[in-house]
């Protein structure tokens, strides 16, 4: 009965017109609001997807970074209402696998 009202609530709140349509691999731009005591701006975060986690509304993604030498990931919840705009860079062609953990260890090579 619980999972029902989950479910239903999941499926209600959901907006439809946002669809995944990046995979893992691709390097996209995403555009958040950021919230500062009465300001609101703007600010992007530019990287590789490394895991897209498919749960209903709790669906993520986790992106990664290389700046000033250090590495940064940030994970993103899709349906956030944080989230501005996803625009895709460059799609990836080679990569195959879904989870691009092994990019932690590797350096300087996106």
């Amino acid at each position: 009965m619980k999972n029902k009202i989950i479910n239903y609530v999941e499926k209600k709140n959901i907006n439809i017109n946002k669809k995944i349509n990046f995979i893992t691999g691709d390097i996209i731009e995403v555009k958040i609001f950021i919230i500062e005591l009465n300001k609101k701006r703007l600010q992007s975060f530019k990287g590789k997807v490394i895991s897209i986690k498919k749960n209903g509304i709790n669906s993520c993604f986790v992106l990664r970074k290389v700046s000033y030498g250090e590495g940064i990931e940030r994970l993103f919840k899709f349906y956030s209402p944080l989230i501005y705009s996803i625009n895709i860079i460059k799609k990836n062609k080679k990569i195959k696998k879904s989870k691009l953990y092994y990019l932690r260890n590797v350096k300087n090579k996106f």
